[in-house]
């Protein structure tokens, strides 16, 4: 086991656990640049496979996290890199969850909850293209995608599997 590894994961994922706005899905695209590029813990390809384990399990999508960390320095990392990635916006979301309510209904309270809603789309729409990119997808990718996103925008009731069905026959049609 390397300090300097555990160190390393903590250093990048402990920030981004406080960045993490609308979830861990909104950082996705800093954790594949700081894991794939930066500290080349794991190749591009490893992510991609890593990221694919990690949304088909049942649990948290963050557990790519602790994948990542598996990779970068086994048991050890695998545990640092979880709780990099949890701690810190645990106890930010216990301290700010206590004294949140006591404004409730301020002007800068409605204010900040309604700025931050766009912030948490754009990351995530940010790791969305990484995960794109690193796949090596085409536009029939992107069209599919933000087909399903409107869809799931206007039709918010609509089955995932029918989703997943609809964009596996446009595939299967249209050779993507």
């Amino acid at each position: 086991m390397r300090l300097d590894v555990l160190i390393g994961l903590v250093v990048v994922f402990a920030p981004l656990s406080l960045a993490a706005v609308g979830g861990v899905s909104s950082v996705f695209a800093s954790i594949q640049h700081q894991s794939v590029e930066v500290h080349h813990w794991v190749t591009n390809r490893e992510f991609v496979e890593l990221f694919a384990i990690a949304r088909g399990s049942p649990g948290p999508g963050s557990m790519l996290v602790t994948l990542i960390g598996w990779k970068a320095a086994g048991l050890a990392g695998a545990i640092t890199a979880t709780l990099a990635l949890y701690l810190p916006s645990s106890l930010l979301a216990l301290v700010v969850g206590k004294l949140w309510g006591r404004f409730s209904g301020r002007t800068w309270h409605k204010a900040l909850q309604a700025g931050l809603a766009p912030v948490g789309v754009g990351l995530m729409i940010a790791a969305i293209a990484t995960i794109f990119q690193a796949v090596g997808t085409g536009l029939l990718s992107w069209i599919v995608a933000a087909g399903g996103a409107l869809v799931m925008n206007f039709f918010p009731n609509t089955s995932p599997l029918l989703l997943l069905g609809a964009g596996g026959a446009i595939f299967f049609a249209f050779g993507g």
